[in-house]
């Protein structure tokens, strides 16, 4: 099997265990963060802060025992473009909120049955493509992306966080980098299982722990198994990624290749990426869940308000996806595994944009 037939497999299969998990545990960020909002829920926050610790670990682990070079994440480069970060990934959070959840709790519903989710993700994906090469890119080059922080000039080589602990006490990189992610790692997992309740929710526990192993496996198969020689340009290089560079889980940049795929599908010079092939895994993951515990169900827009609502969502989703450089997925746990500064701030920018949204629509519900 070629190089690039591996990764597409694998990025199928890991997505594929993503899918099935987070269907049967109802993992969801939008739904976590509502669950907050409006009763002070905090069960699947949780989920999701387990599913960031044992990304972040597992991915050091790989990265410590030299299977991965992390600073050839996307992520991680130097050049810190923290204006889009921050605005993409509000207008993120704004849009996953109008929509009913982020690109991946659509798939999910794609694969239960929703037809309006899969319009959602039609016009996710037309938004995405126009922010990554079209009208929208053109607005996010010239107002956003310019303005940025040069890491390199201050002699980083990324933009990880243990940088900062290397700055501030002088550790060599391995230290602080195992002390950076030991400490984070610790607090979430002691915060995670400080409560009882949670503890007692066996399907939230499978849950988080399997999809932060599925980014860890995802960053393995495209950094690792994906990495090896161009045989045309006897280059070592990174096979079968939109961003030419290793990927893990993330979804609103390969929706729009995959959409541009499917429009070209003649065109013998694009082919079946990772993040594609991801995308197609939480589907059929999410399927199989659904068909096998009797939960598929043909599902619509409720009203034209509906339809509205949701397809504003989805067009501030592949914008601000694009611009923040991922989604809840791809910053809020692929992202944040790498440690790097960016995909802080671009969870903080969706976390922010969500947070504001719910309340504005809790106000609006409640005034009615």
């Amino acid at each position: 099997m070629s190089i690039e037939s591996t990764v597409v497999l694998g990025g199928l299969v890991c997505a594929m265990v993503l899918g099935a998990a987070a269907q049967r545990s109802n993992f969801c960020t939008m739904g976590a963060l509502s669950d907050i909002v409006n009763m002070g829920h905090w069960g699947r926050m949780r989920m999701w802060a387990l599913a960031m610790a044992v990304a972040m670990a597992g991915t050091a682990a790989l990265s410590q025992a030299g299977l991965i070079d992390l600073t050839q994440a996307v992520a991680m480069r130097p050049r810190l473009p923290w204006l889009s970060l921050l605005v993409g990934g509000v207008l993120f959070g704004v849009g996953m909120t109008l929509a009913g959840g982020c690109a991946n709790k659509n798939l999910l519903r794609a694969g239960s049955g929703s037809l309006r989710s899969l319009v959602v993700l039609l016009v996710l994906a037309v938004s995405a493509s126009l922010a990554l090469k079209g009208l929208f890119a053109q607005w996010r080059a010239q107002w956003l992306d310019p303005v940025a922080l040069d890491l390199a000039a201050l002699g980083w080589k990324d933009q990880g966080l243990p940088n900062l602990l290397q700055q501030a006490t002088g550790l060599a990189p391995q230290p602080a980098a195992l002390a950076t992610t030991g400490v984070l790692v610790l607090a979430l997992l002691v915060w995670v299982f400080a409560d009882r309740r949670f503890r007692s929710q066996g399907w939230q526990v499978l849950g988080g722990t399997v999809i932060g192993a599925c980014v860890v496996a995802g960053w393995y198969v495209s950094g690792h198994l994906g990495f090896g020689e161009n045989p045309e340009t006897l280059e070592m290089a990174y096979f079968a990624t939109n961003s030419r560079a290793m990927e893990s889980m993330s979804f609103v940049g390969p929706l729009a290749y995959g959409l541009e795929l499917l429009q070209r599908w003649t065109d013998q010079s694009l082919k079946i990426s990772f993040g594609i092939a991801s995308v197609l895994g939480v589907v059929l993951g999410a399927a199989a869940v659904s068909l096998a515990t009797g939960r598929f169900r043909w599902e619509g827009f409720a009203s034209l308000d509906d339809l509205r609502q949701q397809l504003a969502g989805a067009v501030l989703m592949g914008f601000g996806g694009v611009t923040a450089l991922g989604c809840t997925v791809g910053q809020g746990l692929s992202g944040v595994s790498t440690l790097a500064i960016g995909s802080f701030l671009a969870l903080a920018g969706i976390i922010a944009g969500a947070v504001t949204t719910l309340k504005f629509l809790l106000w609006r519900a409640e005034r009615d």
